[in-house]
This record gives C-alpha cells, sequence and structure tokens, in this order.
C-alpha cells in the first residue's frame, strides 16, 4: 500500500483563546488536521498544532520524499523526511509538519494490520488514564465559573494556565490559587502554567523560585513553564530548589532538544507535543529517554481530539504514565470526531481499541470548521 496524497485542513472558527496579550481570536488557525491518502482507499488521521499556512508550506517540501512510500512504516518514512529535509528544517514548522504526517502513518499503520496503535507502539500497560482539564485563567469571578463547569464534566484534575496570572503581582497570583483551591476543594488535582513561553516573559529564577514555594502552600501537583523554554541553566538550578515538581517542553521540537533537559535533570516533568516534536515516533522516544532517565513524562495536548487519541495510544504504551491533557471546551475536541471523548464517573478516559488511533471524522463537523 502506496502513499498517494496527503490532504490539509485548518480548523477556524472555534479557536480557544490562547491567553497571549491580544488573545488567539476564533478565526485564527493554531490547528491543522492531516490526512494520508493510500492507493487502496485507506487514510491516515493526523493533526499539527500550527496553522495551515506553514504545514502546506512543509508538506510542499516534504511531498517528493513521500509520494509513492510504504503507508506502514510510519517510524522509517518520517525519519526520512527529517533527513532529506535537514538543511531546510531541523526542526520548527517542518517537523511540526513530519508530526501531522506520522500521526496519520501510525493511524493507516494500525487500520493496515487491524489493531490499535497503542499495541504497535509496545503494548497496554493500561486501558484508561486520568486527563487533566485545561482552562486559562481570569478574573477571580469568571475563574469560580470556569472551574465550576469543568468539575460538572467529570474531571478530577484541572490546568490553570496563562494570563493574568504572572502579570500583575505576588498578591493576585496567590489570589488566583487561593481562589482555585477554594473553588473545587482538596479532592481536585491542581497543575498551574505560568505560560513562559510567552513573547517577551519577564520573570527568572528568582520569580520562579518564590512562586513555586507559594503553590506549595496549596498543594499543586506541578508548575509548568516557569521560565522561558530555552533556560537550560534556569530549570536546573529551580528543579534543585522548587519544593513542587517543575515542568517544560510544549514548544521544543526533535528528540535532540529534549536530550539535554533529560540527561542533566532540568525537570521533573518532562511534556513533548506530538503534533510539534515529530510525531508519535518522536514523542515514544522521547517518553522512553524520560522513562530511563527516572523523569515523569507527560505529553502536552493543547490541540484537537485526533491528537488527543495519539496521547492516549501513547500513554497506554509506556510502563509509567498518569495523565493527557485535555482542552476544555473546545469543538476541535468534543465536536469533530463521530464518537467524541467522554470523561467516566472516576475521572478517566478509556483509550481506544479500535484499529489505529481508533477515531473518524465527523465531516459535517469538519465542513463547520474546516478550511
Amino acid at each position: 500500500m502506496k502513499i498517494t496524497e496527503i490532504r490539509i485542513t485548518g480548523l477556524t472558527g472555534g479557536t480557544v483563546d490562547g491567553g497571549w496579550p491580544q488573545g488567539n481570536k476564533p478565526e485564527e488557525d493554531l490547528n491543522t488536521l492531516v490526512e494520508v491518502i493510500t492507493d487502496e482507499g485507506l487514510t491516515g488521521l493526523g493533526s499539527v498544532m500550527t496553522s495551515k499556512a506553514l504545514v502546506s508550506a512543509g508538506v510542499k517540501l516534504l511531498l517528493p520524499h513521500l509520494i509513492g512510500e510504504r503507508a506502514d512504516e510510519p517510524a522509517r518514512v518520517t525519519e526520512k523526511l527529517r533527513q532529506s529535509s535537514f538543511w531546510q528544517g531541523r526542526g520548527g514548522a517542518v517537523e511540526h509538519a513530519i508530526s501531522g504526517i506520522d500521526i496519520g502513518l501510525w493511524d493507516l499503520f494500525g487500520k493496515i494490520t487491524n489493531q490499535p496503535v497503542s499495541r504497535l507502539l509496545g503494548g497496554n500497560y493500561r486501558s484508561r488514564i486520568k486527563p487533566y482539564g485545561s482552562i486559562l485563567f481570569d478574573e477571580p469571578g469568571p475563574l469560580r465559573e470556569a472551574l465550576h463547569a469543568t468539575v460538572a464534566r467529570g474531571f478530577r484534575a484541572i490546568k490553570l494556565g496563562w494570563r493574568p496570572f504572572g502579570r500583575r503581582d505576588r498578591k493576585f497570583d496567590e489570589l488566583l490559587i487561593s481562589t482555585a483551591r477554594d473553588t473545587v476543594g482538596a479532592h481536585v488535582e491542581l497543575m498551574v502554567d505560568a505560560g513562559g513561553s510567552e513573547q517577551y516573559w519577564p520573570h527568572g529564577f528568582k520569580w520562579a523560585l518564590e512562586t513555586a514555594k507559594m503553590l506549595a502552600d496549596y498543594d499543586i501537583v506541578w508548575f509548568e513553564e516557569p521560565l522561558p523554554p530555552d533556560d537550560l541553566e534556569g530549570y536546573i538550578e529551580l528543579r534543585r530548589h522548587s519544593p513542587v515538581p517543575i515542568a517544560t517542553g510544549e514548544v521544543l521540537t526533535r528528540r535532540q532538544s529534549f536530550r539535554p533537559f533529560l540527561e542533566r535533570h532540568a525537570v521533573d516533568i518532562i511534556q513533548p507535543d506530538c503534533t510539534k516534536c515529530g510525531g508519535l515516533t518522536e514523542a515514544w522516544r522521547i517518553a522512553w529517554m524520560a522513562y530511563d532517565h527516572n523523569i515523569q513524562w507527560v505529553p502536552h495536548g493543547w490541540n484537537t481530539a485526533i491528537g488527543l487519541a495519539a496521547d492516549l495510544h501513547l500513554s497506554a504504551a509506556m510502563p509509567v504514565a498518569r495523565y493527557v491533557e485535555y482542552l476544555t471546551p473546545s469543538p476541535y475536541l468534543d465536536e469533530i470526531i463521530t464518537e467524541p471523548f467522554r470523561v467516566d464517573a472516576e475521572g478517566y478516559l478509556t483509550v481506544p481499541d479500535k484499529p489505529g488511533l481508533g477515531v473518524e471524522l465527523d465531516r459535517e463537523a469538519l465542513h463547520k470548521y474546516g478550511g
């Protein structure tokens, strides 16, 4: 079975505000779907967390190395793409495009072999995992409402991220955290994402350390992106002194970029995003590298139902996995597949067990949000 075509669909009209200074308007496209089409009628689904324009440019670059290739060898084919585009890629937007193709090839591999991707990745250590509802910080009143709504959806773990946390003063930051803890009680796990990959991030090691000490008083599970993503030495120092676990990694691409963070134990939790870092193949390699260094792996997943399905399969195939990220509410998770994911009564998601990723696009919804 050979690859004959790549179909690209940018998602617009339902984009969640990403917490940037001016916010991301719904019409802006931050997620793109990729379909890998074969000569025998099978199609593999992939997802990329970047714009359609960038994905289209990346696919145009990669297409000569892809058309006519086998549809059942994802790791080899995407490594060929990586090596063939080395002088024009080596990370960044080209690696983002490779990510979507790679996820689509794993979906195809599963459909061809009639196996779920988790089994092809090595086998199932678990059949379900806890999702954390990923939402943005807000003023205390709206924040309470958002937290109540997230708990009502069944989530027993919630991550709060970005503005206005870290943008005013320490007193206001603590007000937000105390509001969150008072609202959800002690039984719901809380994580905090400072959003240190924001443009012109103003804070350094001392702010991060003092904030970490405050977060420890509220039993925060981890402190994410408290520093800019390339501040390796800062993360090393912060992890040594922070009373709460430190997490980062969502913007890194290629396994080589993750290596120093793992080899030097710069973090307690590493967070590759398979829709950006190189697909399931690279995320699998990074997750095992983290396991070998006794560092927790938690996939970053501010993307789509296709990305979540990929994270679920990889989480099933890793010896140690505790959480997946679930952007909520978002039509790109809740509406674009025919059987949307549902959190069970205990706050868990079941890993799909159908061939491939185990999800199917809702073409009507795709017509609504796709372009």
